[in-house]
């Protein structure tokens, strides 16, 4: 049975926390091919995450409260250095990604033992909300220059939904901490690893209104970070 860490960075979400993990709970309890391992990194939220977090310690099996804000990327790596699985597997706590999407996502790995399994919003998911034209756009633009790069055919790179196997990317390795992080470890997962596969997945994006945080001008240091980590690191 393969092991598998779920690690969950949050801040501000103190509508969506709960609803998500009852729903990674209910969905991780369903499968009987892997065992899971939940981290939750409150990174400092100024709302009541936290205590949220507190109130229901049942639903996950670890809970790193950062005292000070570090971003998305810097509360991944407090969760990384917790995590004890074989696979890794990142989950945002706002919703816009469901766990109902875990028995796909981890069907490859059970059946063929691969590396690396991103879940694609763009390959014929059950539903997928309408959403920015930009965002698209951009993501387009990172996943060609990402398949470029690496001589791979995946369709949407910055999915968070993205499962590797945890020894083909060492802690050392990771140098960002922000929005472009999620590039860097895939860069360095492709890397390292040989089989990789996508499945897809739905999608529930929010709006800037919602609270949705990532912008335009991240792309410029994500662009940067995978072409330095290509060839130089």
């Amino acid at each position: 049975m393969i092991s598998i860490s779920i690690i969950i960075p949050a801040y501000n979400e103190e509508g969506t926390i709960i609803p998500l993990l009852n729903s990674v709970q209910e969905e991780t309890n369903k499968i009987k091919t892997a065992s899971f391992e939940i981290i939750v990194i409150d990174d400092c939220s100024q709302d009541k995450t936290n205590k949220l977090l507190k109130e229901n310690e049942t639903l996950y099996d670890h809970l790193i409260s950062l005292e000070k804000n570090q971003g998305k990327g810097g509360a991944v790596l407090c969760g990384l250095k917790k995590a004890k699985g074989d696979y890794i597997l990142f989950q945002d706590a706002d919703l816009e990604y469901s766990p109902k999407d875990y028995k796909a996502l981890i069907g490859p790995i059970v059946d063929v033992r691969v590396d690396v399994v991103i879940g694609s919003r763009f390959v014929a998911p059950p539903y997928t909300r309408v959403h920015y034209f930009w965002h698209k756009v951009g993501n387009k633009a990172l996943t060609l220059l990402f398949n470029i790069l690496n001589n791979t055919t995946f369709s949407d790179i910055y999915s968070c939904y993205l499962i590797y196997r945890r020894n083909l990317v060492p802690l050392v390795k990771i140098k960002t901490k922000g929005w472009e992080q999620h590039g860097e470890i895939l860069s360095h997962a492709v890397k390292n690893g040989r089989v990789f596969y996508e499945v897809p997945i739905s999608y529930n994006g929010r709006t800037y209104d919602e609270g949705k945080k990532i912008r335009a001008f991240h792309i410029l240091k994500i662009v940067y970070t995978m072409i330095i980590t290509r060839f130089f690191s």
